[in-house]
């Protein structure tokens, strides 16, 4: 297939591309897809829809997320209409019937490359978002922390008085669990920050209690190992409470990836979303 050829058949997908009303949902029309992919009769066509959604339950996918049937209206001419079976087919439908279409058409053998590229390239920008929104928590707990650390060291608190009280911290908000034995229990090596493999949520809790504890630190001018110790531990206890008035108990959460492996990957992704984005020159 030429280069201009590929350029004009990838130009019919992109102009058939629908958006689901109020939402950023892609979409195609499945009549539409039949005339790109290269089918002129609709049973045949419709065979192939079929196979595509066995391979959607196959894959756990609920099926109805991505097929979703809908009538038309088409003209039989003499201004008589009559209603015709058509689907609204997400990017992940048009992949799986790309798959199960006939492979010695041209145009369904572009269709397999164009919609596993660009499911592909969706699924690296949710985890890139995924990645910073997590990353972003982690860094406002490293800035809190930081002042909080600032604001004991004035107080008459040293390094290891700071550990003490962040410790003291953790076990009021895994609910008796100190940060030792959650380590334990995520299989974290001593040397690496507890905080480096908890999921966004635990993350934001620990940095909301830490900026409770700053901010009445200095408003009640608290100093000594003591009084801020038992400062910083009714503040975990308040927000433990409030997550397990919704049924969240942090120490029951599943960890997350290792923010280090995270932070590798998004850079190697940096890279995949590039190459995605287009035809390499010639």
């Amino acid at each position: 297939m030429e280069r201009k050829q590929i350029e004009t058949i990838k130009s019919a997908f992109d102009s058939s591309l629908q958006h689901y009303e109020n939402t950023d949902i892609e979409y195609w029309y499945a009549r539409d897809l039949m005339t790109l992919l290269g089918y002129e009769r609709w049973e045949n066509f419709d065979k192939t829809i079929d196979r595509a959604k066995e391979s959607c339950k196959t894959t756990e996918m609920n099926e109805s997320d991505h097929f979703r049937e809908v009538t038309k209206m088409v003209d039989l001419g003499s201004k008589a209409k009559r209603e015709v079976k058509d689907y609204m087919l997400t990017r992940y439908a048009c992949y799986l019937i790309a798959m199960n279409g006939d492979p010695s058409k041209e145009e369904v053998a572009f269709a397999q490359g164009y919609f596993a590229i660009q499911t592909r390239k969706q699924e690296l920008i949710e985890e890139r978002i995924e990645y910073i929104e997590r990353t972003v928590v982690r860094n406002r707990l490293k800035e809190s922390e930081k002042r909080l650390s600032q604001n004991i060291y004035e107080r008459g608190v040293d390094d290891q008085g700071f550990a003490r009280i962040r410790s003291k911290g953790d076990q009021a908000l895994f609910g008796g669990n100190s940060t030792k034995m959650m380590k334990a229990k995520y299989g974290v090596s001593e040397n690496r920050p507890l905080a480096d493999f908890l999921p966004t949520l635990t993350i934001a809790a620990k940095n909301l209690a830490t900026e409770m504890t700053n901010v009445n630190v200095e408003n009640k001018d608290l100093f000594g190992e003591r009084s801020i110790t038992e400062e910083h531990v009714q503040n975990n206890k308040g927000i433990r409470e409030l997550l397990v008035q919704r049924g969240i108990k942090p120490e029951e959460l599943p960890p997350s990836e290792d923010i280090k492996k995270l932070e590798r990957k998004a850079k190697t992704q940096d890279k995949k979303l590039k190459v995605l984005g287009g035809f390499p020159p010639k």
